[in-house]
């Protein structure tokens, strides 16, 4: 078979709520307005944890953190768990990342061939959490509301730096493989750190959205004592009460939001154009995708963390060969997305990777449909054992040893306000799911799997702190030498070699 190219463009903490079919129809993004009228459309696509590095993590590796062992944002993503981008390189794909994707650990490529940029966040093992220290805020690095209070405007920030660098090495790099010196097919990977908080965006897209009449959240927030309890436990993860958050904070932060998912879409424009205009669109596959989403103010609830729509929803569109396009509304998870880059490439994960647990996307894209409950984990910050959920056709179940089970229906209460676990009439679905929950998941093993693995970073990282540091971060080779015109090359050939297209 004909191998297509793929693209993959990954976004960060992207509310799926705001992609009920492509993005809702006020926000501008004419961009990822097109490339969904394409692509198969999932409309209730889950993160497989509402975190950066578990939830990418799982992402690439087909399997959740209790499987992975990348249960925060300083676990270690072991060099032997196969990723999508081992798979395609194994069958003969250039594999390259540009971007971030927050790996834990020495192994800073975990498949990827090339690597365009550094990351923007640190892979030691120091934002560990710390189950023995329950209610603990680690000050230098934990959230706080300090994003919302400071939302505004800017023109450069840090996380604007690092998305500009990301999109000027993707685009680059499209020119480089269309002009054809590897005859390999490829995998590009392109990672941006936006529309994660800080809500700071430039004045270009922010005065997209003067006016909006979406700056306030549907549900206003709530008492603290009126939250759930692992609710509460964020609230003081974030520091909540050092904080007076305004009704001017809460529009300002979501216009920010909204004006920095314009900014994506200019790049994503960027990238998309010149796939066109080098003549690779007809034969690339185009994923888009978050690592989660944001609670941007519902219920008072901001970031993520939780099993909360706004927190857990993504968007995830495919515009592939053999998938229609139109809207998917069975529940599926990031965790598919391994399995069906593998399966569109033709690279049979039965064979090569039986323990993966996502399955591929590419039957629902034919018009199959699924029924298995989606599974979604949490073990990171503001939790102090983990937490488990099944999304199981319009319910969602959430458990944690420490709390009341919880849950809800999704199609009759969206802003999940009501607790069903506690009402008489619901306790045979609610048995139904507890026995689903309870076959999947021994929650006194995997809080103790954590609990060890907290522990022994714990004891690494502060270890690796004295004396002499060798830093993880990854370093972008850049070969000077072999770039533009130097005297161990023929010039003529160079000037060839680098115009694409040739001959016109």
């Amino acid at each position: 078979m004909t191998r297509p190219n793929i693209l993959i463009l990954m976004v960060d903490q992207l509310n799926g709520t705001l992609f009920p079919d492509g993005p809702a129809d006020w926000l501008h993004t004419p961009n990822l307005r097109a490339l969904a009228e394409r692509s198969t459309r999932f409309a209730n696509a889950y993160t497989a944890s509402p975190l950066c590095a578990p939830g990418r993590a799982s992402f690439m590796s087909g399997l959740l953190p209790s499987r992975s062992r990348v249960y925060d944002n300083a676990a270690e993503f072991s060099a032997d768990i196969p990723t999508y981008a081992h798979h395609l390189r194994r069958a003969g794909y250039q594999t390259c990342l540009s971007g971030k994707m927050h790996f834990g650990g020495p192994d800073q490529l975990h498949g990827f061939e090339e690597r365009l940029t550094t990351d923007i966040y640190p892979p030691d093992f120091g934002w560990t959490p710390d189950y023995r220290k329950p209610g603990e805020r680690i000050d230098w690095w934990y959230h706080n509301m300090g994003s919302v209070t400071g939302a505004g405007l800017a023109e450069i920030s840090n996380q604007m730096e690092y998305d500009d660098e990301v999109a000027y090495h993707a685009t680059r790099k499209l020119y480089d493989l269309a002009r054809g010196h590897d005859a390999r097919p490829w995998c590009l990977t392109v990672s941006f750190t936006h529309p994660h908080d800080p809500y700071v965006a430039r004045k270009e897209f922010w005065d997209l959205y003067e006016g909006c009449a979406h700056l306030m959240p549907d549900v206003p927030a709530m008492a603290y004592v009126d939250h759930d309890l692992h609710a509460q436990r964020i609230f003081d993860a974030n520091d909540w009460r050092s904080f007076e958050i305004t009704d001017e904070d809460i529009r300002k932060s979501r216009q920010a939001y909204f004006a920095n998912i314009s900014y994506l879409d200019q790049k994503i424009g960027k990238i998309l154009g010149i796939l066109n205009v080098t003549r690779q669109e007809k034969d690339t596959v185009v994923l888009f995708v978050s690592d989660h989403g944001d609670m941007l103010g519902e219920r008072g609830l901001w970031f993520k963390m939780c099993f909360y729509e706004g927190s857990a929803r993504v968007p995830l569109m495919v515009s592939a060969p053999g998938m229609e396009a139109g809207l998917v509304t069975d529940p599926v998870s990031t965790i598919d997305v391994c399995p069906t880059l593998c399966d569109l490439a033709g690279v049979s994960m039965d064979e090569l990777a039986p323990w993966v647990e996502g399955q591929s996307l590419v039957p629902l894209g034919q018009g199959a449909s699924r029924d298995e409950p989606v599974a979604m984990e949490y073990a990171a910050e503001a939790s102090y054992a983990p937490l488990v959920s099944l999304r199981y056709g319009k319910w969602k179940f959430n458990r944690c040893a420490l709390d009341p089970d919880q849950l809800f229906d999704l199609e009759a209460d969206p802003h999940e306000l009501t607790n069903l676990a506690v009402v008489p009439a619901h306790a045979g679905t609610l048995a139904q799911l507890q026995a689903k929950a309870e076959a999947r998941w021994d929650l006194d093993a995997f809080d103790a799997q954590v609990r060890e693995s907290q522990a022994r970073r714990w004891v690494v990282y502060e270890a690796l702190r004295q004396g002499g540091y060798y830093p993880w971060d990854y370093q972008p080779l850049q070969q000077a030498s072999e770039r533009y015109m130097r005297n161990h090359m023929d010039l003529n050939v160079v000037e060839e070699n680098q115009r694409f297209p040739r001959g016109e």
